[in-house]
């Protein structure tokens, strides 16, 4: 098994005097890389504006991010969700929903992975993720699946892909033979309204198709950016219990030898890099 833990997202000031060097005008990511070996990248997640506006990585940030780290780094990248979004999203809380022509689009998917070649050789996992689909969006858990197995099996990329899911419900046996079937591994999301990601993992253990992706993200992310002022340089809300519990977890992967990666992101205690330095601590205790 191995295990690559990094953060969500690389470009934070704060973080002069824990991961980067007190300087002006550095390559953050050069940087980054040299204490870490993956990294999530989300800003391309954010695609979808209007029918009319789909903005797709550049090509140049592509291959600056490539270049920036050493052969062996892996990214871990949110697909956009020009492709994973069913409807818009509303401006309005009760304006009617509009449904996204380019959801699960395979045209467009193309296109992004066209863009992602310069780096090719150096993704991790790409995922799916999708919001909470309610009635309105989606029937349920099997329109989902028939939906998302129409479109995968008009693709064929060498990746490994994985979805997360923000459906609590959708969290059954389903699900999780359906994952396995495709090859497709599980995103398991600590926080939010999601359930504790090791209760799901010790009943569905068995299902899980390697890697895996834990991405930790914390309850309540208006409350610690409140608390933290944009500044992500310390432990704000501690997360010690949760954390004993995920190590226990990827020690029974270990076992099973599934790779693992584990996001963190600022938003869980407060500092990343800081929670990453207590997990690599608890874990070679």
């Amino acid at each position: 098994m191995s295990i690559r833990i990094g953060t969500c997202s690389w470009k934070y000031d704060s973080w002069k005097g824990i991961v980067y060097p007190n300087l002006d005008n550095i390559n953050y990511l050069e940087y980054y890389s040299k204490l870490y070996d993956t990294v999530e990248i989300d800003q391309w997640f954010w695609s979808l504006f209007d029918s009319k506006k789909i903005l797709l990585p550049n090509t140049s940030d592509v291959i600056s991010y490539s270049n920036s780290v050493p052969e062996n780094f892996k990214f871990t990248i949110k697909i956009p969700n020009s492709i994973t979004l069913t409807h818009f999203y509303n401006k309005e809380k009760n304006s009617p929903l509009i449904p996204n022509p380019y959801f699960l689009n395979t045209e467009l998917f193309n296109k992004f992975i066209d863009i992602l070649a310069p780096m090719k050789n150096k993704i991790g996992l790409l995922m799916f993720q999708f919001e909470y689909l309610n009635k309105q969006k989606l029937s349920g858990l099997n329109e989902f699946i028939d939906l998302f197995e129409n479109f995968f099996n008009s693709i064929s990329f060498n990746f490994n892909f994985g979805i997360e899911i923000r459906n609590p419900n959708f969290l059954n046996k389903n699900f999780f033979l359906f994952l396995k079937r495709n090859k497709l591994s599980m995103v398991f999301l600590q926080g939010y309204y999601m359930p504790n990601i090791w209760e799901i993992f010790y009943q569905f253990q068995d299902e899980l198709v390697s890697p895996l992706v834990i991405r930790l993200h914390g309850k309540d992310r208006s409350g610690i950016e409140e608390k933290s002022k944009g500044k992500w340089n310390k432990i704000i809300e501690p997360q010690d219990d949760e954390i004993s519990k995920i190590i226990e977890m990827i020690k029974l992967l270990d076992e099973k030898q599934v790779d693992i990666y584990l996001n963190v992101n600022n938003h869980y205690e407060g500092s990343a890099p800081l929670t990453i330095k207590k997990i690599k601590a608890l874990m070679h205790s």
